[in-house]
């Protein structure tokens, strides 16, 4: 029985968001707490745009692992799968913002509880009870969580689920260059859905070209490449279609989780079909370019707040920006 739509594994975190545009982490005076991590974020948006959501990872049993918990749980998220650890701690991540609202991070997580997420902790029956299994590439770091996302992803596909990939490049937090690059195409491998940003695109393929990219990633296995260019908008591309929608002019505050809640605005609008047996491959670009305004409108609101968690615009807000843009 599948009485889940999308369930979101990967790491969670307390982000500490600097509330001062335009200075470093070494001047910002003051930081908000919220609750993090791209798959919980987008475990968040995808039950704020009213379907059901539930979350996987691992977390320290100590208060910032329960705050991320009942933030979750708070909005509707299954949190069933979630493991407590008493011996590692929840990652933390400080993140000081420019006047654009883009992002600069220093991380502590060496180890944090995430990276110790071990395939006997993973809740298995719950995988085959979605419709879409969403995953990125930071447990793919690290040993034993890099397992357990491939083990998890091998499971939800196996019961027949949609494989959606995001993988939120953090090139800091990898060995090398070439780990990162060879880890992220691993864990592509697997899915049906990626979503990259422009430069993650270079990155992983090494072709500046962005059609020729997203090509080379179909010809991987990939049925859907969503490719996000920040408030330009985003290109989609399939075997069979392909298209460009432009971004919304938005005051952005904060830039953190808007391409998680792309993925929620984009996963909400996949659901339909693929419930109905037809594949995002399958598409036309008639059904897809909606679905892809959708998106941006979702992420473009994320900006508009700081924080990821607390910035993630309900369905009705969604559609209220749209009817408003026309």
């Amino acid at each position: 029985m599948r009485d889940l739509d999308v369930i979101c594994l990967g790491e969670a975190l307390i982000d500490f968001v600097a509330l001062q545009s335009g200075v470093s982490l070494t001047e910002a005076e003051s930081f908000q707490k919220a609750a993090g991590g791209a798959p919980a974020n987008v475990a968040v948006g995808i039950a704020r745009l009213g379907a059901r959501s539930a979350f996987i990872g691992k977390v320290g049993d100590e208060p910032f692992g329960r705050f991320i918990q009942h933030t979750l749980e708070h909005d509707g998220v299954d949190t069933s799968g979630m493991v407590f650890s008493p011996e590692y701690r929840t990652g933390l991540a400080f993140v000081s913002l420019t006047e654009t609202g883009e992002r600069d991070f220093v991380f502590f997580r060496n180890p944090s509880a995430d990276m110790t997420f071990a395939p006997e902790e993973l809740r298995e029956g719950l995988l085959s009870r979605a419709y879409v299994f969403h995953y990125g590439s930071i447990t793919l770091i690290d040993e034993p969580a890099r397992s357990t996302t491939l083990r998890a992803a091998e499971l939800a596909r196996d019961a027949g689920a949609l494989l959606s990939y995001d993988p939120n490049l953090r090139l800091g937090l990898w060995p090398s260059a070439e780990d990162a690059r060879r880890g992220m195409r691993e864990g592509m491998a697997h899915a049906q859905v990626v979503k990259v940003s422009e430069d993650e695109l270079e990155f992983i393929t090494g072709i500046a070209e962005t059609e020729r990219a997203a090509l080379e990633l179909l010809n991987d296995g990939a049925e859907l490449v969503a490719v996000t260019a920040g408030g330009r908008g985003c290109r989609f591309f399939t075997a069979n279609a392909q298209g460009e929608l432009s971004g919304f002019p938005v005051a952005a505050i904060d830039t953190t989780g808007a391409g998680d809640g792309f993925v929620a605005g984009m996963l909400t609008g996949l659901l339909p079909a693929w419930r109905q047996g037809r594949r995002p491959g399958e598409m036309t670009a008639g059904e897809l370019e909606p679905l892809f305004r959708f998106a941006n409108a979702v992420g473009a609101l994320t900006t508009t707040r700081h924080g990821a968690i607390p910035a993630l615009p309900t369905v009705s807000q969604v559609d209220s920006f749209l009817a408003r843009e026309g």
